[in-house]
């Protein structure tokens, strides 16, 4: 039969799989099963040979010895330390004492606590449900607009997509080397330079505060278009303690910041720089006599839990890839991207726009794990800087996770919310922030230097 070819297994076993991914089926065993399903019914048409499969435990065996990939469990269990410990919500309370009687003050510390809980954790999930819990009644307390109090905490709980320490770039940047790799042998570049998550952190900086200056400045604009909307203190001229205040802020914010200097400054690798935070976090929980045996246990098994599932999706998508490829998944996509009508320009468009709308619907790591490594070699090997293109990915999914009516943020923040705010409430607010991003974006693309200058200065 003429319809049996590769390309017809190839596009099946990608439509397949993401069938059952929108049906709500676990990601990793859909994506590994749907593999080896496909692999046996192609082994028997003589289209794919099952000796392909052998390479799959050294692959595995590669996944798990990935020195670069021993940062994402210590990330994990640094950021649910000062999660569990209650540090986050001290920091968030004190600083909204130090804002004292500012308009608008409450607004601006939740930004600059998801910004800290953003770099500390990268998980938008645990983001966004921590800063409503924590900040939602106290804006609503203090009369703060609905719209306004949904935004904030929706985009802030999103940056842990882009401001680095990020585990999303810690990721992405395994796959893009690996991309790049592929794109260098397609262009017969024997030497291609290697791309790590120190080159992720370092672009991603810049973009990461530019996203915060934009979201600050939306914040003095509401508050003077607005004016009843966004509101002091209730409690007028009350008595601060700034020493304490100061103190318990600080030593989140000196945390974070020699995890960051010490891979920026080249001190130490992003592995040793998570493995001090891990340990940093929990001496500030222990400092502020916060630890105890049950939140050490409740932290320890929320970051097996979720680095489990990290791994297990990496070596599911590991084994989809190698089918994929098997059937010629990569060359079919090379092909579609050269062909589309408008160059490289528009190639990306057509990927950018692709990722938006699948972000609607699966988690990051299932597009990074999945649609990066397909899209990834096709679009490097047209001359796009993998750095960059890394960057605009991991901004395109933070955009779709505010996005009505699908954004994974907003279904987050709808299960916290009490029901005075309404599901129209969290859409009006999050627009202007989806605006912001998309503006970011566009910035990037046109001046690709705000991303590739810092990895320029210190590669």
């Amino acid at each position: 039969m003429e319809i049996i070819t590769h390309e017809f297994f190839a596009i099946s076993l990608f439509f397949f799989s993401a069938i059952l991914l929108l049906l709500g089926y676990p990601v990793a065993p859909t994506l590994a099963g749907s593999a080896i399903i496909f692999a046996i019914i192609g082994n028997l048409f003589d289209l794919f040979p099952l000796v392909l499969l052998g390479v799959l435990p050294n692959r595995i065996f590669t996944i798990l010895t990935n020195e670069t990939l021993i940062a994402v469990p210590l990330f994990i269990f640094m950021g649910n330390m000062l999660d569990k410990s209650g540090i986050a919500n001290t920091l968030l309370e004190n600083l909204g004492k130090l804002w004292g009687n500012t308009k608008g003050g409450l607004a601006y510390s939740v930004l600059f606590v998801g910004m800290l809980m953003a770099a500390s954790t990268g998980i938008v999930g645990a983001t966004v449900v921590t800063m409503g819990i924590l900040s939602l009644p106290l804006m609503l307390k203090w009369d703060y607009s609905k719209t306004i109090s949904s935004g904030i905490i929706c985009a802030s709980g999103t940056l842990g997509q882009i401001i680095p320490p990020s585990i999303v770039l810690v990721l992405l940047a395994d796959i893009l080397q690996g991309a790049n790799e592929t794109a260098a042998q397609i262009n017969g570049d024997l030497a291609p330079n290697p791309v790590s998550s120190i080159d992720l952190f370092a672009g991603a900086l810049i973009p990461g505060l530019l996203l915060v200056i934009f979201y600050a400045f939306w914040i003095f604009m509401f508050g003077i278009l607005n004016p009843n909307e966004i509101n002091a203190p209730k409690k007028k001229n009350q008595k601060v303690n700034y020493l304490n205040s100061l103190k318990s802020i600080s030593y989140p914010l000196i945390l974070i910041f020699i995890v960051l200097g010490s891979i920026l400054l080249g001190i130490a690798t992003p592995t040793e720089s998570a493995a001090l935070g891990a340990v940093g976090s929990t001496l500030i929980a222990l400092l502020s006599k916060r630890l105890d045996s049950k939140i050490l246990f409740e932290v320890a098994d929320n970051s097996v839990k979720i680095t489990s599932m990290v791994f297990f999706i990496l070596i599911g998508a590991s084994v989809f890839s190698l089918v994929l490829r098997g059937y010629g998944g990569d060359i079919m996509v090379e092909e579609f991207l050269s062909s589309i009508p408008g160059g490289p320009a528009y190639s990306l468009l057509i990927v950018m726009l692709t990722i938006f709308v699948l972000g609607f619907f699966l988690d990051f790591l299932q597009i990074i794990f999945v649609i990066v490594p397909i899209v990834g070699p096709s679009l490097i090997s047209m001359g796009f800087d993998p750095i960059w293109l890394g960057i605009l990915i991991a901004i395109n999914l933070q955009t779709s996770f505010l996005t009505p009516p699908f954004g994974f943020a907003l279904f987050y923040f709808r299960g916290i919310a009490p029901k005075e705010i309404g599901t129209k409430d969290i859409y009006i607010g999050v627009i202007p922030f989806i605006t912001l991003q998309v503006v970011l974006l566009f910035l990037i693309y046109k001046f690709p230097i705000i991303v590739t200058y810092l990895p320029s200065i210190i590669s």
